[in-house]
C-alpha cells in the first residue's frame, strides 16, 4: 500500500463492508478528495508518453495491472524533453532594444559588443547576458540639497570664496550617457563620480571668485564654467557621461550670519543710492556750469570784439576829423561842440530853453513825454518871471492857455533840435 493511500493506517482486520460503511459516514470526506498518489501520477505520465510514441497504455482491459516500461520509449521521451528544453533555452537569447537604448553584451562577465536598436539575439544565460542602457534619459544629481532648497546638506553646500567669506550654494547637474561601455565598466560608481566631480568643480570656481560676484553678478558665468570644468574631469576619468546643464538653485550666505549680511547689503544699497544721487546732481550741475562758462566766454569775446571795433572806428574817425580840422578849423570846432552838446542833452530828461524875447525860461517835461511815447500827452509849460505878488497867477493862466498835444518820440525831438541848429 502506498503512503499516499487515504486508507493507510487503518486496521487490516476490517472487512470491505466496514470500510465502505466508515467511508460513507457523515462528516468524512469522500475517498477521491485526498492528496494525490505520486506513484499513480508518474505512471499516468509514462502511459501518456508511450501513447505519444505509438505504444499502448499502461492498463490492459481496465484491470489496473502495470505494464513494464520499454527502455527505448523512455529514451525517446527523454530526448524529446531535452530537445524542447534546449529550444526554450535558445529562444531565451532573443531580446529587444529600443531606439533610445543600447544593449551591452557580456560573455562570462566580459564585454563582447554593444547592440544597436532592434530585435537581437545572444547566447543564452549563463554563457552570455546583456544590460540595457538608456542614452537619451536625462539624469540629475543634486549637490547641497535633497529634493527642495529647504532640505539642505551643509557638508556639501558650504564653500569658501576668494575673499575668505563662506557662502551656501545648492545646484543641480543634468547629464546623459554618451558611452555605455565606459559608463558600465570604467567606473565602479559613475553617478557618485559625477556628484563628486560637480562638487569639486564648483568649489574650485567659487574659491577663485569674490563673494558679491558669486551671489549677484556671476551666477550664470559660474554655472557655465563649472559645466566646462566638470566635463573635462569626467572625460579624463572616462566615465562615459555628457554634462547637459548646471543649474544654480540657490546662493546665499549661511543662516547664522544672514541678519548681518542683510544689514551689509542694505548699507551697500544706500551707498549705491547716494552715489547715484551724487552722479545725477553732478550730471545736472556740471553741464549747466559749462554752459554758463561758455556763455560768459562768448560774451567776453563779443565785448572784446566790440571794444576793439569801437576803438578802431574811433581812431579812424579821429583821423578823419583831424584831416577836416586842418582844412577848416573853425567849422570843425563848431561841429564838435554841437555834437558834444547833442550827446550830453541826449542822456538827460529835462531841457531848459532860454527865450530872449520875453526874458523867461520854459520848462519842458521831457521825461513824461518820453514815457508816454506814441500817445497823446498834454505837457504843461510854466513861465517863471520875477518874484512879484501876482506872478503865480499869471504863470498859471499862461500855462493853462499853452497846452498843446505833442506826439513826438525821442528821435523826432532830436531831429527837430538838429534842424533848429
Amino acid at each position: 500500500m502506498s503512503l499516499n493511500d487515504p486508507r493507510w493506517g487503518d486496521r487490516d482486520d476490517e472487512s470491505d463492508e466496514e470500510v465502505r460503511r466508515r467511508e460513507t459516514r457523515p462528516g468524512r470526506p469522500p475517498q477521491g478528495e485526498g492528496p494525490p498518489d505520486l506513484e499513480e501520477v508518474w505512471r499516468k505520465f509514462n502511459e501518456r508518453l508511450s501513447v505519444l510514441f505509438g505504444g499502448r497504455g499502461g492498463r490492459a482491459g481496465g484491470s489496473g495491472s502495470n505494464e513494464p516500461l520499454d527502455p527505448r520509449r523512455v529514451g525517446k521521451s527523454a530526448v524529446l524533453l531535452v530537445t524542447i528544453a534546449l529550444a526554450l533555452w535558445l529562444l531565451s537569447g532573443f531580446y529587444k532594444v529600443d531606439a533610445n537604448e543600447r544593449a551591452v553584451v557580456l560573455r562570462f562577465g566580459r564585454y563582447v559588443e554593444t547592440s544597436e536598436p532592434g530585435l537581437r539575439w545572444r547566447l543564452p544565460y549563463p554563457i552570455e547576458r546583456h544590460e540595457i542602457v538608456d542614452l537619451t534619459g536625462v539624469r540629475t544629481v543634486e549637490v547641497g540639497y535633497r529634493g527642495t532648497d529647504r532640505n539642505k546638506v551643509l557638508r556639501e553646500s558650504l564653500m569658501l570664496t576668494d575673499d575668505e567669506n563662506i557662502v551656501s550654494i545648492q545646484f543641480a547637474v543634468q547629464y546623459v550617457l554618451k558611452s555605455p561601455e565606459d559608463y558600465l565598466f570604467r567606473d565602479r560608481a559613475p553617478d557618485e563620480s559625477v556628484k563628486q566631480a560637480a562638487e569639486s568643480a564648483m568649489r574650485e570656481i567659487v574659491g577663485k571668485s569674490k563673494m558679491d560676484y558669486v551671489l549677484y553678478e556671476g551666477r550664470e558665468d559660474i554655472a557655465v564654467r563649472t559645466q566646462e570644468l566638470m566635463q573635462s574631469m569626467l572625460d579624463r576619468y572616462r566615465t562615459g557621461v555628457q554634462v547637459v546643464r548646471v543649474t544654480l538653485q540657490n546662493a546665499q550666505p549661511p543662516e547664522q550670519v544672514q541678519a548681518a549680511f542683510d544689514d551689509a547689503v542694505k548699507a551697500g544699497q544706500d551707498r549705491e543710492r547716494l552715489r547715484n544721487e551724487g552722479e545725477a546732481y553732478a550730471n545736472a550741475v556740471i553741464p549747466r556750469a559749462r554752459g554758463t562758462a561758455a556763455r560768459l566766454l562768448e560774451e567776453a569775446n563779443a565785448y572784446k570784439g566790440k571794444v576793439v571795433a569801437q576803438a578802431t572806428g574811433d581812431a579812424a574817425r579821429f583821423t578823419q576829423i583831424q584831416q577836416q580840422y586842418r582844412q577848416a578849423p573853425a567849422i570843425t570846432r563848431e561841429r564838435l561842440y554841437l555834437e558834444t552838446m547833442q550827446q550830453i542833452f541826449t542822456n538827460t530828461s529835462k531841457v531848459l530853453v532860454d527865450a530872449p524875447a520875453h526874458n523867461n525860461l520854459m520848462l519842458l517835461p521831457l521825461d513824461r513825454l518820453l514815457s508816454r511815447s506814441g500817445s497823446a500827452v498834454a505837457p504843461t509849460t510854466t513861465r517863471q518871471g520875477p518874484s512879484t505878488g501876482d506872478g503865480s497867477a499869471e504863470a498859471a493862466a499862461e500855462s493853462g492857455g499853452r497846452k498843446e498835444q505833442r506826439d513826438a518820440p525821442r528821435d523826432e525831438l532830436r531831429d527837430r533840435e538838429r534842424g533848429s541848429r
